[in-house]
Protein backbone atom coordinates (compact mmCIF):
# COMPACT_ATOMS: atom_id res chain seq x y z
CA UNK A 1 0.00 0.00 0.00
CA UNK A 2 1.63 3.71 -0.69
CA UNK A 3 2.16 6.33 1.55
CA UNK A 4 0.07 8.77 -0.99
CA UNK A 5 -2.83 8.23 -2.60
CA UNK A 6 -4.93 5.04 -3.36
CA UNK A 7 -4.27 1.46 -2.40
CA UNK A 8 -2.56 -0.47 -4.83
CA UNK A 9 -4.59 -3.55 -6.83
CA UNK A 10 -2.34 -6.28 -4.51
CA UNK A 11 -3.66 -4.94 -1.29
CA UNK A 12 -7.09 -4.37 -3.05
CA UNK A 13 -7.17 -7.84 -4.38
CA UNK A 14 -5.60 -9.17 -0.73
CA UNK A 15 -7.27 -7.33 1.76
CA UNK A 16 -10.51 -5.67 0.61
CA UNK A 17 -12.23 -7.98 -2.43
CA UNK A 18 -12.58 -11.01 0.17
CA UNK A 19 -14.10 -8.91 2.57
CA UNK A 20 -17.22 -7.41 1.06
CA UNK A 21 -19.90 -8.10 3.37
CA UNK A 22 -23.12 -9.72 2.38
CA UNK A 23 -23.07 -11.49 -1.38
CA UNK A 24 -26.56 -9.63 -3.00
CA UNK A 25 -27.77 -10.25 -6.18
CA UNK A 26 -28.69 -7.05 -7.06
CA UNK A 27 -24.95 -5.71 -7.32
CA UNK A 28 -24.19 -6.33 -10.79
CA UNK A 29 -20.29 -4.43 -10.91
CA UNK A 30 -19.09 -3.85 -7.25
CA UNK A 31 -15.44 -2.72 -6.33
CA UNK A 32 -13.00 -3.02 -8.57
CA UNK A 33 -9.72 -1.05 -9.40
CA UNK A 34 -9.42 1.81 -11.50
CA UNK A 35 -13.18 1.39 -11.96
CA UNK A 36 -15.06 5.05 -10.78
CA UNK A 37 -18.53 3.60 -10.20
CA UNK A 38 -20.13 0.63 -9.27
CA UNK A 39 -23.94 -0.34 -10.50
CA UNK A 40 -27.04 -1.50 -9.07
CA UNK A 41 -30.14 -3.70 -10.93
CA UNK A 42 -33.31 -2.47 -9.53
CA UNK A 43 -35.99 -4.10 -11.57
CA UNK A 44 -35.52 -2.73 -15.04
CA UNK A 45 -33.67 0.43 -13.61
CA UNK A 46 -29.95 0.68 -13.28
CA UNK A 47 -28.15 2.40 -10.41
CA UNK A 48 -24.48 3.39 -10.52
CA UNK A 49 -23.50 4.47 -7.15
CA UNK A 50 -19.66 6.11 -6.43
CA UNK A 51 -17.88 8.00 -3.61
CA UNK A 52 -15.46 10.63 -2.93
CA UNK A 53 -14.31 12.65 -0.69
CA UNK A 54 -15.16 15.81 -0.86
CA UNK A 55 -12.20 18.80 -1.15
CA UNK A 56 -12.74 22.01 -0.16
CA UNK A 57 -10.41 24.84 -1.41
CA UNK A 58 -10.72 28.00 0.20
CA UNK A 59 -8.22 29.68 -1.79
CA UNK A 60 -10.78 29.36 -5.34
CA UNK A 61 -13.71 31.38 -3.03
CA UNK A 62 -16.14 29.13 -1.07
CA UNK A 63 -18.82 29.55 -4.09
CA UNK A 64 -16.57 28.04 -6.63
CA UNK A 65 -15.22 25.57 -4.18
CA UNK A 66 -18.51 24.23 -3.99
CA UNK A 67 -19.14 23.87 -7.61
CA UNK A 68 -15.99 22.26 -8.16
CA UNK A 69 -15.69 19.83 -5.59
CA UNK A 70 -19.27 18.67 -6.66
CA UNK A 71 -17.90 18.29 -9.88
CA UNK A 72 -15.32 15.82 -8.92
CA UNK A 73 -17.84 13.39 -6.92
CA UNK A 74 -20.55 13.70 -10.20
CA UNK A 75 -17.72 12.42 -12.46
CA UNK A 76 -17.76 9.05 -11.33
CA UNK A 77 -21.19 8.53 -12.20
CA UNK A 78 -21.28 9.99 -14.82
CA UNK A 79 -19.33 8.13 -16.54
CA UNK A 80 -21.25 5.40 -16.22
CA UNK A 81 -23.62 7.16 -19.28
CA UNK A 82 -26.46 7.71 -17.33
CA UNK A 83 -26.77 11.49 -16.10
CA UNK A 84 -26.02 12.13 -12.24
CA UNK A 85 -29.44 12.40 -10.08
CA UNK A 86 -29.39 11.99 -6.64
CA UNK A 87 -26.81 13.21 -3.99
CA UNK A 88 -26.11 12.55 -0.66
CA UNK A 89 -23.11 15.10 0.76
CA UNK A 90 -21.50 15.07 4.12
CA UNK A 91 -19.91 17.69 5.63
CA UNK A 92 -16.95 17.43 8.83
CA UNK A 93 -15.76 20.73 9.24
CA UNK A 94 -12.90 22.83 10.95
CA UNK A 95 -14.27 24.75 14.04
CA UNK A 96 -12.63 28.11 12.03
CA UNK A 97 -14.96 27.84 8.82
CA UNK A 98 -17.56 30.66 9.67
CA UNK A 99 -21.37 29.98 8.47
CA UNK A 100 -20.96 32.91 5.64
CA UNK A 101 -18.10 30.29 4.50
CA UNK A 102 -20.03 27.50 4.69
CA UNK A 103 -23.60 29.05 3.18
CA UNK A 104 -21.07 30.20 0.20
CA UNK A 105 -20.02 26.74 0.03
CA UNK A 106 -23.62 25.40 -0.07
CA UNK A 107 -24.55 28.25 -3.03
CA UNK A 108 -22.09 26.84 -5.54
CA UNK A 109 -23.13 23.24 -4.54
CA UNK A 110 -26.43 23.58 -4.99
CA UNK A 111 -26.40 26.09 -7.98
CA UNK A 112 -24.12 23.03 -9.94
CA UNK A 113 -26.48 20.60 -8.99
CA UNK A 114 -29.44 22.14 -9.97
CA UNK A 115 -28.09 22.62 -13.49
CA UNK A 116 -27.33 19.20 -13.79
CA UNK A 117 -30.84 18.14 -12.88
CA UNK A 118 -29.08 16.39 -9.43
CA UNK A 119 -31.12 16.42 -6.13
CA UNK A 120 -29.65 16.07 -2.65
CA UNK A 121 -31.59 13.44 -0.89
CA UNK A 122 -29.99 13.17 2.69
CA UNK A 123 -26.30 14.97 4.59
CA UNK A 124 -24.86 15.56 7.61
CA UNK A 125 -22.70 18.87 8.26
CA UNK A 126 -20.97 19.93 11.42
CA UNK A 127 -17.75 21.23 13.14
CA UNK A 128 -15.14 18.89 15.20
CA UNK A 129 -12.09 19.59 16.09
CA UNK A 130 -9.36 17.81 14.28
CA UNK A 131 -10.68 18.59 10.73
CA UNK A 132 -8.86 20.92 8.35
CA UNK A 133 -9.35 22.04 4.76
CA UNK A 134 -9.20 20.19 2.06
CA UNK A 135 -10.65 17.25 3.01
CA UNK A 136 -13.98 18.15 4.76
CA UNK A 137 -16.16 15.19 4.50
CA UNK A 138 -17.90 12.62 1.78
CA UNK A 139 -20.66 12.75 -0.79
CA UNK A 140 -22.15 9.82 -2.70
CA UNK A 141 -23.28 10.10 -6.29
CA UNK A 142 -25.97 8.29 -7.82
CA UNK A 143 -27.17 8.10 -11.49
CA UNK A 144 -30.43 6.42 -11.88
CA UNK A 145 -31.82 5.42 -15.63
CA UNK A 146 -31.93 2.47 -17.97
CA UNK A 147 -29.92 -0.29 -18.11
CA UNK A 148 -29.65 -0.14 -21.31
CA UNK A 149 -28.12 2.57 -21.45
CA UNK A 150 -25.22 1.76 -18.86
CA UNK A 151 -21.53 2.00 -20.60
CA UNK A 152 -19.42 -0.13 -18.24
CA UNK A 153 -16.11 0.87 -17.50
CA UNK A 154 -14.67 -2.35 -18.67
CA UNK A 155 -16.48 -2.10 -22.01
CA UNK A 156 -13.55 -1.49 -24.31
CA UNK A 157 -13.27 -3.56 -27.62
CA UNK A 158 -10.65 -4.79 -29.43
CA UNK A 159 -11.38 -2.71 -32.43
CA UNK A 160 -12.59 -0.02 -31.00
CA UNK A 161 -11.26 3.86 -31.03
CA UNK A 162 -9.66 5.72 -28.25
CA UNK A 163 -10.46 9.35 -28.18
CA UNK A 164 -9.25 11.94 -25.24
CA UNK A 165 -10.65 15.42 -24.11
CA UNK A 166 -8.49 18.31 -22.55
CA UNK A 167 -5.64 15.90 -22.35
CA UNK A 168 -2.90 16.16 -19.77
CA UNK A 169 -2.65 18.07 -16.58
CA UNK A 170 -5.24 20.38 -16.90
CA UNK A 171 -6.33 19.74 -13.60
CA UNK A 172 -3.26 19.85 -12.24
CA UNK A 173 -2.17 23.20 -14.31
CA UNK A 174 -5.42 25.31 -13.20
CA UNK A 175 -5.00 24.15 -9.58
CA UNK A 176 -1.27 24.70 -8.76
CA UNK A 177 -1.48 27.85 -10.83
CA UNK A 178 -4.62 29.27 -9.04
CA UNK A 179 -3.36 28.32 -5.53
CA UNK A 180 0.21 29.15 -6.08
CA UNK A 181 0.04 32.35 -8.38
CA UNK A 182 3.27 33.94 -7.03
CA UNK A 183 5.35 30.73 -6.67
CA UNK A 184 5.23 29.55 -9.94
CA UNK A 185 7.84 31.40 -12.59
CA UNK A 186 5.39 32.43 -15.54
CA UNK A 187 4.81 35.90 -17.35
CA UNK A 188 1.35 37.18 -16.25
CA UNK A 189 -0.16 36.46 -19.79
CA UNK A 190 0.49 32.67 -19.52
CA UNK A 191 -0.26 32.87 -16.02
CA UNK A 192 -3.93 33.91 -16.70
CA UNK A 193 -4.32 31.38 -19.36
CA UNK A 194 -2.91 28.50 -17.01
CA UNK A 195 -5.55 29.21 -14.83
CA UNK A 196 -8.30 29.16 -17.16
CA UNK A 197 -7.86 25.81 -17.32
CA UNK A 198 -9.33 25.10 -13.79
CA UNK A 199 -12.49 25.80 -15.40
CA UNK A 200 -12.56 22.42 -17.51
CA UNK A 201 -11.47 20.41 -14.36
CA UNK A 202 -14.73 18.89 -14.40
CA UNK A 203 -16.25 15.84 -17.21
CA UNK A 204 -19.73 16.00 -16.63
CA UNK A 205 -20.70 17.54 -19.12
CA UNK A 206 -18.41 16.08 -21.60
CA UNK A 207 -19.66 12.05 -20.59
CA UNK A 208 -23.16 13.09 -21.12
CA UNK A 209 -22.54 14.65 -24.50
CA UNK A 210 -20.59 11.78 -25.49
CA UNK A 211 -23.15 9.19 -24.31
CA UNK A 212 -25.65 10.70 -26.20
CA UNK A 213 -23.88 11.26 -29.63
CA UNK A 214 -23.11 7.63 -30.13
CA UNK A 215 -21.44 4.34 -29.13
CA UNK A 216 -19.29 4.85 -26.11
CA UNK A 217 -18.45 1.55 -24.89
CA UNK A 218 -16.31 2.89 -22.13
CA UNK A 219 -15.52 6.35 -20.34
CA UNK A 220 -13.00 6.99 -17.62
CA UNK A 221 -12.21 10.41 -15.92
CA UNK A 222 -8.07 10.87 -15.77
CA UNK A 223 -7.63 11.39 -12.17
CA UNK A 224 -4.70 10.08 -9.85
CA UNK A 225 -1.87 9.18 -12.52
CA UNK A 226 -2.67 11.08 -15.19
CA UNK A 227 -4.05 9.88 -18.86
CA UNK A 228 -1.04 7.17 -18.45
CA UNK A 229 -2.57 5.80 -15.23
CA UNK A 230 -6.20 5.94 -17.08
CA UNK A 231 -5.14 4.50 -20.24
CA UNK A 232 -3.63 1.33 -18.02
CA UNK A 233 -6.35 1.45 -16.18
CA UNK A 234 -9.29 1.28 -18.55
CA UNK A 235 -6.92 -1.46 -20.37
CA UNK A 236 -6.81 -3.51 -17.58
CA UNK A 237 -10.30 -3.68 -15.93
CA UNK A 238 -11.73 -4.57 -20.28
CA UNK A 239 -8.57 -7.76 -20.71
CA UNK A 240 -7.13 -5.64 -23.49
CA UNK A 241 -4.57 -3.04 -25.37
CA UNK A 242 -4.27 -0.07 -26.08
CA UNK A 243 -2.24 1.63 -28.89
CA UNK A 244 -1.86 5.33 -28.25
CA UNK A 245 0.03 7.95 -30.00
CA UNK A 246 0.68 10.95 -28.23
CA UNK A 247 1.17 13.12 -31.01
CA UNK A 248 -2.63 12.93 -31.18
CA UNK A 249 -3.54 13.83 -27.69
CA UNK A 250 -5.04 17.96 -27.18
CA UNK A 251 -3.10 19.58 -25.05
CA UNK A 252 -3.87 22.69 -23.66
CA UNK A 253 -2.79 26.27 -23.65
CA UNK A 254 -0.59 26.70 -20.54
CA UNK A 255 0.21 23.24 -19.65
CA UNK A 256 3.09 22.44 -20.87
CA UNK A 257 4.55 25.89 -19.55
CA UNK A 258 3.25 25.44 -15.95
CA UNK A 259 4.64 21.60 -16.02
CA UNK A 260 7.98 22.71 -16.99
CA UNK A 261 8.14 25.02 -14.62
CA UNK A 262 7.22 23.01 -12.11
CA UNK A 263 9.44 19.86 -13.06
CA UNK A 264 6.39 18.20 -13.75
CA UNK A 265 5.93 15.02 -15.81
CA UNK A 266 1.80 16.35 -17.32
CA UNK A 267 1.46 12.64 -18.70
CA UNK A 268 0.91 11.57 -14.72
CA UNK A 269 -0.36 14.29 -13.34
CA UNK A 270 -3.86 14.42 -11.66
CA UNK A 271 -6.02 15.27 -14.76
CA UNK A 272 -9.44 15.61 -14.04
CA UNK A 273 -11.66 16.82 -16.16
CA UNK A 274 -9.80 14.57 -19.20
CA UNK A 275 -11.91 12.24 -20.12
CA UNK A 276 -10.77 8.76 -21.68
CA UNK A 277 -13.07 6.78 -23.82
CA UNK A 278 -13.78 3.61 -25.99
CA UNK A 279 -16.09 4.21 -28.72
CA UNK A 280 -16.96 1.99 -32.00
CA UNK A 281 -15.44 3.51 -35.27
CA UNK A 282 -18.56 3.82 -36.79
CA UNK A 283 -19.74 6.20 -34.28
CA UNK A 284 -16.44 8.07 -33.52
CA UNK A 285 -17.23 10.95 -36.16
CA UNK A 286 -20.26 11.60 -34.13
CA UNK A 287 -18.93 11.84 -30.94
CA UNK A 288 -16.16 14.08 -31.90
CA UNK A 289 -18.56 16.24 -33.52
CA UNK A 290 -21.03 16.26 -30.66
CA UNK A 291 -17.71 17.05 -28.51
CA UNK A 292 -16.95 19.84 -30.50
CA UNK A 293 -20.30 21.21 -30.77
CA UNK A 294 -20.15 21.80 -27.03
CA UNK A 295 -17.14 23.27 -27.12
CA UNK A 296 -14.75 20.52 -25.51
CA UNK A 297 -11.09 19.62 -26.45
CA UNK A 298 -11.28 16.17 -28.35
CA UNK A 299 -9.33 13.54 -30.50
CA UNK A 300 -8.86 10.18 -31.78
CA UNK A 301 -5.61 9.28 -30.51
CA UNK A 302 -5.49 5.45 -30.68
CA UNK A 303 -7.20 1.90 -30.69
CA UNK A 304 -8.07 -0.84 -28.67
CA UNK A 305 -6.00 -4.00 -29.43
CA UNK A 306 -6.25 -8.02 -28.37
CA UNK A 307 -3.74 -8.87 -26.38
CA UNK A 308 -3.01 -6.58 -22.53
CA UNK A 309 -0.78 -3.93 -21.91
CA UNK A 310 -0.27 0.35 -23.18
CA UNK A 311 1.79 1.13 -25.58
CA UNK A 312 2.83 4.97 -26.47
CA UNK A 313 4.22 5.56 -29.32
CA UNK A 314 5.26 2.27 -29.18
CA UNK A 315 6.51 2.63 -26.00
CA UNK A 316 5.06 0.06 -23.03
CA UNK A 317 3.83 2.29 -19.92
CA UNK A 318 2.76 1.10 -16.72
CA UNK A 319 0.73 3.21 -14.04
CA UNK A 320 2.60 5.40 -12.33
CA UNK A 321 3.05 4.36 -8.67
CA UNK A 322 2.97 8.25 -7.26
CA UNK A 323 1.23 11.19 -9.15
CA UNK A 324 3.55 13.51 -10.60
CA UNK A 325 1.70 16.67 -9.35
CA UNK A 326 2.21 15.80 -5.63
CA UNK A 327 5.78 16.71 -5.15
CA UNK A 328 5.21 19.97 -6.55
CA UNK A 329 2.25 20.69 -4.47
CA UNK A 330 3.73 19.33 -1.15
CA UNK A 331 6.80 22.01 -2.46
CA UNK A 332 4.44 24.81 -3.06
CA UNK A 333 2.77 24.30 -0.10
Amino acid sequence: MADLGKIDRDFFETHVRPRLGAERDDVRLGPTPGVDFGLLDIGDRAVAIATDPVSILPPLGFERAGRFALDVVLADVAVSGLPPSHLAISFSLPPSMTDDDFAAVWEGVHAEAQDLGVSVVTGHTARYEGCSFPWVGGATALAVGDAADVIRPDGARPGDDVLVTNGPAVETTGLLTTLFPEQIDLDAETLATAQARLDEASCVRDAMTAAAAGPVTAMHDATEGGLHGAFVEMATSAGVGFEIDRDRVPIRPGVEATCDALGIDPWTATASGSLVLTVDPDGTEAVLSALDERGASAARVGRVTDGEGVTVDDEAIEAPSVDAAWAAYSDLS
